[in-house]
């Protein structure tokens, strides 16, 4: 799956009208990794200082 989702990001570099959506795609795809590792965290936090 991520070599399906690797090819249409490549895909959509590579007909980028500019800079600035090359940008954009990128924070697009790196976006939902990163509020799931912060979410991920937040409950890991919360559970370490509830058990203390």
């Amino acid at each position: 799956m991520t070599f399906l989702l690797q090819v249409d990001i490549e895909d959509k570099i590579k007909n980028a009208p500019d800079k600035g959506y090359e940008i954009g795609v990128f924070i697009g795809t790196m976006l939902p990794f990163i509020v799931l590792v912060l979410i991920a965290y937040t409950i890991y936090a919360y559970n370490k200082k509830k058990n203390q």
